[in-house]
């Protein structure tokens, strides 16, 4: 930064205007309650800055702000400095306020707020300067992967101040970087962070994301897609009959194979044995008529691409051509035999509270008869007696020729 002026002229300028404070620290005890204070500053390069120097009860006491050099910027409201870019945003009793603009890296250092006491009191400003990374260079080891197989990728954040931090993220989760610092010449910092992982064919498609974090930038980053490759997944779809396979039926099947790349090919075969002579292959399909228990065995799908090959299994039971037609019947009489043993059931417990009823009774009719039978000279007096007494006698006997 040019200087016209240094800060010895400012002193000398100072004394002439104020020939008072000479003797000012002779006369009285510095006043302890005036406290000049500042703040640090940190501005991204090519923006401004702003530098307040504040004292707390000023007695008119002069303030003045220095550049890292000593010399002189603002001396009350007067700029000695010929540098265009400091201006006075504020000049009070108790606040000098400078604004810098096109902050560049050469403007980095410690700046002087000095107020003119008895003695003189100083405070530090430091200006420091971020200077953000250029864009993050992403970098793949492989275009195209294969799944279970390993991957590099580096990401580079070239020529800031400070050195910026690097984070990774595989869609939403974030996984461990190994980062790598230098010191360029010109006092900037290249940051490197290397990234292996194992691919999976879910990862298929999914961004893997480089994050620079930097006090000078927000959401700074680069992504790259993951392509990776994996064999077939196979599943075998029953088309026709639903349910039970029976003797003179027809079978239909169709072989369901995703890969990357999409399988081309896809071929039947039946396991320890000869597909059927008359079954019909079209494709993926698999079509046989007029079953029977000789085609019973477990036929595979076989699909291929360039990762590798799958199979699925169906295995073919051919049933009876009558099996399965009795199971809604059986289902029936299991359920009129549940509703008998109930009916059953309530009928036993209905006998034997009866039976406990009639019993107790008939023991009361032998007691009363029993009654009778105390003063009788023969049955048939015993009888009278029981029914009634000896009134009813001629009534109640009977005569046997």
């Amino acid at each position: 930064m040019a200087n016209t002026g240094s800060g010895s002229l400012a002193t000398i300028l100072f004394l002439f205007m104020f020939p008072a404070a000479l003797h000012k620290g002779a006369a009285q005890e510095p006043v302890v309650s005036q406290n000049l204070v500042t703040d640090n500053v940190s501005v991204v390069e090519g923006e401004m800055a702003i530098i307040s120097c504040r004292v707390k009860n000023n007695d008119d006491s002069v303030i003045q702000l220095l550049n890292p050099n000593r010399q002189t910027i603002y001396f009350r409201d007067m700029r000695p400095l010929k540098d265009a870019r400091f201006q006075l945003v504020n000049f009070s009793d108790n606040e000098l306020r400078v604004s810098l603009s096109n902050v560049s890296l050469a403007d980095e250092g410690r700046y002087v707020c000095q107020l003119y006491t008895d003695p003189p009191q100083e405070a530090y400003a430091d200006i420091t300067v971020l200077i953000p990374p250029g864009n993050p260079i992403i970098e793949a080891r492989d275009e195209v992967l294969s799944e279970g197989n390993e991957t590099e990728m580096t990401c580079t954040a070239m020529s800031s101040k400070p050195a910026a931090a690097i984070r990774w993220m595989k869609g939403d989760k974030e996984l461990p970087g190994k980062p790598k610092v230098e010191l360029t010449y010109d006092r900037m910092y290249t940051v490197t962070s290397r990234l292996t992982f194992t691919v999976s064919r879910e990862d298929d498609g999914i961004p893997v994301v480089c994050i620079v974090d930097h006090p000078a930038v927000k959401d700074f980053q680069a992504q790259k897609y993951l392509e990776v490759q994996y064999k077939p997944e196979v599943k075998i779809v029953v088309e026709f009959p639903q349910g039970l396979t029976r003797e003179g039926e027809n079978l239909e099947l169709t072989c369901q194979a995703k890969g990357k790349p999409q399988p081309q090919r896809v071929n039947w075969l039946k396991v320890d044995d000869d597909v059927p002579s008359h079954a019909v292959i079209t494709g993926s399909d698999l079509y046989i008529e007029n079953l029977n228990k000789s085609y019973n065995g477990t036929y595979r799908c076989v699909a291929s691409n360039a990762v590798g090959e799958s199979y699925d299994d169906y295995i073919l039971y051919v049933y009876d051509s009558r099996a399965g037609e009795g199971a809604p019947r059986t289902v029936d009489h299991a359920v009129i035999g549940g509703v008998v043993a109930v009916v059953v059931f309530a009928m036993l417990c209905l006998l034997i509270v009866l039976g406990r009823y009639f019993a107790r009774h008939k023991g009361t009719y032998f007691t009363h008869e029993a009654k009778g039978a105390d003063d009788a000279a023969d049955a048939d007096t015993a009888i009278i007696n029981a029914e009634g007494g000896h009134t009813n006698s001629d009534e109640k006997k009977e005569y046997y020729i």
